[in-house]
């Protein structure tokens, strides 16, 4: 298949009929040889006749702008979404998902296919993740999200929604309280992001979204562990994408993903693997090992709301604080001490003067920890910068489920080297709970391919080089490192830190900055 002056796709079939019939816009040439008009209509007939490789004119057509190139697997991926109204993007955390859909909506907008964009995704990436990646790729365009806290939220969320902003994003429960907002609004497209949240049909966020779902609305839902846990997760994502892939009843595709070993056991099927792949059909993959031309590490932020008991006693430090340093001069060891504390409270749990340890609510933080470990395919690094606060992530991480070890200064060199050893040879540990200045330096882990930092350190040297751990000599997986920040102080920190600012000459300043 050729592309002609950017403007015809030459084709040569055996059955030049079956093309000249279906599209008017195309010529028997002879010898085999179809010349057909590149629109995107015709490109999606091709490819519903099952022709391959058939390339969206979005690949010629389109100025792919913003501050960044695309690289060549977010171009096929943004090619695959134009062609197809409902799909799925399958492709890994860290290989550009938000930039491929952001490009391929603001094409479907240029030539009228859509008006509007609704992006459904977890809270944590409202605003880091996907309003941040519109203005780096799409800054032409209009965009809000429709999140809202206090008395009015509601009523925030429907002014919103009902706006004129191109683009809206959205958290997962906050669908359904303006639902029948969302039906009139004009969405032609809804994006999910992190679409495990919709696996099973029976919950009331999934018949929320199957709700606001019609004929003509496109629908791209977007993850990188699809049916991670169990082959049934495949069912409700199917059911929303392209029901005709998989029964009527649950029940049924249970019976044929699985078999009953006892009353309350089931096992997986040896065909399941082929089954859920052909339910999550259309579907476009890639894995960061495909990807490359990638970048060996990315950067990325999640944002984590305070509880209300951090909230209250983080602003009761602050001012505390205040009136300890008020006409006294704030000299690099206080404000170390002070950063300290309010740095303990967002990762929750603070050493108080007579050495207790206070615990405080992390039920949101761990929400959003939880959903990066269920989006990553291989091996994970948590690094916790306060001792306590490992002990409470091990027993809510091993509760769930998870493999995990712990790494700090308590643990002996033998016992190290022995998870170390286990971590890069075997399947378990999948997670190291490390505290950084225990394996910041010398250790190699290239088997994971996402780094956590529960809550920053205030040092660029153990930054880098704890990152260093799984980017290095032997790097099997891209690496992508995730910052959870909750706090102004967290914020402050990383901004230091991705900037590369090291602490030593701006933490006084940056101490006042807060206190203000």
């Amino acid at each position: 298949m050729q592309v002609i002056d950017n403007k015809a796709l030459l084709l040569n079939v055996r059955n030049p009929g079956r093309i000249t019939t279906v599209i008017p816009k195309s010529k028997d040439l002879g010898n085999g040889k179809v010349l057909v008009n590149w629109s995107l209509e015709e490109a999606q007939v091709l490819k519903n006749l099952k022709i391959k490789n058939v390339p969206s004119p979005i690949i010629g057509k389109y100025n792919w702008p913003g501050r960044y190139a695309p690289f060549e697997h977010q171009k096929n991926t943004a090619s695959f979404l134009t062609l197809h109204k409902r799909a799925f993007c399958l492709n890994e955390q860290g290989t550009g998902k938000t930039g491929s859909a952001i490009w391929a909506a603001d094409y479907l907008m240029n030539i009228g296919k859509i008006k509007r964009a609704l992006i459904i995704c977890p809270l944590s990436i409202m605003d880091a993740a996907w309003r941040s990646d519109l203005f780096k790729f799409a800054m032409h365009r209009t965009v809000d999200i429709a999140h809202s806290s206090g008395v009015r939220a509601k009523e925030k969320r429907q002014q919103i929604i009902n706006s004129d902003a191109e683009f809206v994003i959205i958290n997962y429960d906050g669908v359904d309280i303006v639902k029948d907002d969302i039906k009139k609004a004009g969405f032609d497209l809804i994006i999910v992001d992190e679409a495990n949240a919709y696996k099973n049909s029976q919950t009331t966020r999934w018949k929320t979204l199957n709700s606001i779902l019609t004929p003509d609305t496109w629908l791209w839902m977007m993850t990188g562990t699809p049916a991670a846990q169990s082959p049934l997760d495949a069912y409700g994502l199917a059911k929303l994408v392209n029901p005709k892939n998989v029964p009527q009843f649950f029940t049924t595709f249970k019976d044929m993903v699985m078999y009953k070993v006892t009353t309350f056991k089931w096992v997986t099927r040896q065909n399941a693997e082929k089954i859920v792949f052909q339910a999550l059909q259309p579907a476009i993959r890639y894995t960061k090992e495909e990807c490359l031309d990638l970048p060996e590490i990315t950067y990325t932020t999640r944002h984590v709301e305070l509880t209300p008991q951090q909230k209250k006693y983080y602003d009761l430090l602050r001012k505390k604080l205040v009136v300890q340093t008020a006409g006294e001069q704030v000299t690099a060891v206080n404000a170390a001490v002070g950063m300290n504390k309010l740095l303990q409270i967002s990762c929750g749990a603070v050493y108080s003067d007579s050495g207790e340890t206070l615990e405080f609510d992390i039920k949101n933080r761990y929400k959003v920890l939880t959903e990066v470990i269920e989006e990553s395919n291989h091996k994970i690094l948590i690094f916790v910068p306060f001792k306590h606060t490992i002990d409470l992530l091990h027993q809510k991480l091993t509760e769930d489920k998870h493999t995990c070890e712990i790494i700090r200064g308590s643990v002996s060199a033998g016992a190290r080297a022995d998870i170390f050893k286990r971590f890069q040879s075997q399947p378990d540990p999948r997670i190291l709970l490390i505290q950084p200045q225990a394996a910041a330096h010398g250790v190699t882990l290239t088997e994971a391919d996402t780094i956590v930092w529960w809550g920053p350190t205030s040092s660029l040297d153990i930054y880098a080089q704890a990152n260093a751990r799984a980017h290095r000599a032997g790097l099997r997986h891209p690496v992508t490192v995730v910052n959870l920040q909750g706090s102004n102080a967290e914020k402050h920190i990383y901004s230091m830190l991705n900037n590369r600012i090291n602490e030593n000459g701006k933490l006084v300043e940056l101490y006042k900055n807060l206190l203000d």
